[in-house]
């Protein structure tokens, strides 16, 4: 029966990014009662599941960013012989698992998951795409939940708001005293989860000498750049080059 197996046998080379998307995860959120439109709870979720993809999932990603449902991670290695069907089910599976711990799900959800192939000089300008992402997501989801306080239906939100232009967002929520640039960066401008190199001094019981090693540690950024801005692209660059010590 082997030999009725379908599968296909598409393979890349690293670096790639890729992305991770809540399916339907609409219908999940009516169902977890979640704060709109920021629950500080389910990002700190999201954040632990980036942390157990970077340390946990056997892919190793050098970082992953997220907002929303949304993560995307890169990585400059590649497991399974860089086979794309093995990585993006494998990586999927891993977050919805994880996501399912942190949050005590007693429901399941999914992922899907795409693959990016990138150089290096590529990184920066795909997150500074995602980062867009995350602020339409910020400024739609503020005047959505404004309105629905004012006593308006979601439909009558989404016919208000359809086509609307950020300036006019930004009105809204102005009206109801709310200034965007004074919510919390991470509702702004996403997380990145990221490694970090550090010296960890030791000492040989031996010699009596003392000793450094390099070690790894898993860093949450909460306050992060501009990916457009000068700041954000020595960021980036410094998030996928390794570190010497």
């Amino acid at each position: 029966m082997k030999e009725r197996e379908i599968y296909a046998d598409i393979r890349t080379v690293p670096p790639v990014i890729i992305r991770l998307d809540g399916r339907a995860f609409h219908r999940f959120v009516a169902t977890q009662s979640l704060k709109k439109p920021f629950d500080s709870g389910f990002a700190a979720a999201m954040e632990q599941v980036c942390i157990s993809l970077l340390t946990e999932s056997g892919v190793s990603p050098a970082f992953a960013y997220t907002f929303s449902d949304e993560i995307s991670l890169y990585l400059n290695e590649l497991p399974f012989e860089g086979r794309v069907e093995k990585l993006v089910s494998v990586i999927a599976s891993c977050a919805a698992s994880a996501l399912t711990i942190a949050m005590r799900l007693t429901s399941p959800i999914s992922f899907d998951a795409r693959i990016i192939p990138v150089e290096p000089a590529l990184v920066a300008g795909y997150l500074d795409w995602r980062q867009k992402e995350a602020w339409r997501n910020h400024i739609n989801g503020y005047s959505q939940a404004l309105l629905l306080l004012d006593g308006l239906t979601p439909v009558t939100v989404q016919r208000r708001l359809n086509r609307l232009s950020a300036k006019d967002l930004h009105e809204i929520c102005f009206q109801h005293g709310v200034n965007l640039s004074k919510t919390p960066a991470w509702e702004r401008r996403g997380i990145m989860v990221y490694h970090q190199q550090f010296l960890k001094e030791g000492f040989n019981p031996v010699t009596g000498e003392k000793t450094e090693a390099i070690r790894r540690k898993v860093y949450t950024d909460r306050n992060l750049p501009l990916f457009s801005s000068d700041e954000g692209r020595v960021f980036v660059e410094d998030l996928i080059t390794p570190n010497a010590l």
